[in-house]
């Protein structure tokens, strides 16, 4: 989540036409065995987007070259937005989890005492 509200901070930094662009960052997972039948999922690398982004005329920029061209990151917004929510829903449904397992910790800690 931290890299997609990176990329989402950063999608409208201008930079000069001769320098790079921002480049978004992309997290890369990997699964893990853990050995007893259990998994899970930790981060096994952060890439870089291109640094190239995208030329804009914007001529009134105070960053724009001599032919009035300005560089922004070449991000999708919509596709930040996607991957927020997978992660929101990621979470959601962990969290899901752990309460359904304490409720059934908490009702065999009932019977144990009846």
């Amino acid at each position: 989540m931290d890299a997609v509200s990176d990329n989402i901070a950063n999608i409208n930094t201008v930079n000069p036409a001769g320098e790079d662009a921002f480049q978004e960052r992309m997290v890369v997972a990997q699964a893990v065995d853990y050995g007893s039948g259990e998994g899970g999922v930790r981060v096994a690398r952060t890439e870089l987007g291109s640094a190239e982004g995208r030329m804009v005329f914007e001529p009134d920029n105070p960053m724009a070259d001599a032919e009035g061209y300005v560089r922004y990151p070449d991000i999708d917004l919509g596709d930040q937005m996607t991957q927020l929510l997978m992660a929101q829903r990621g979470y959601q449904a962990n969290l899901a989890t752990i309460k359904s397992a304490t409720e059934a910790y908490q009702m065999a800690l009932q019977l144990g005492k009846g």
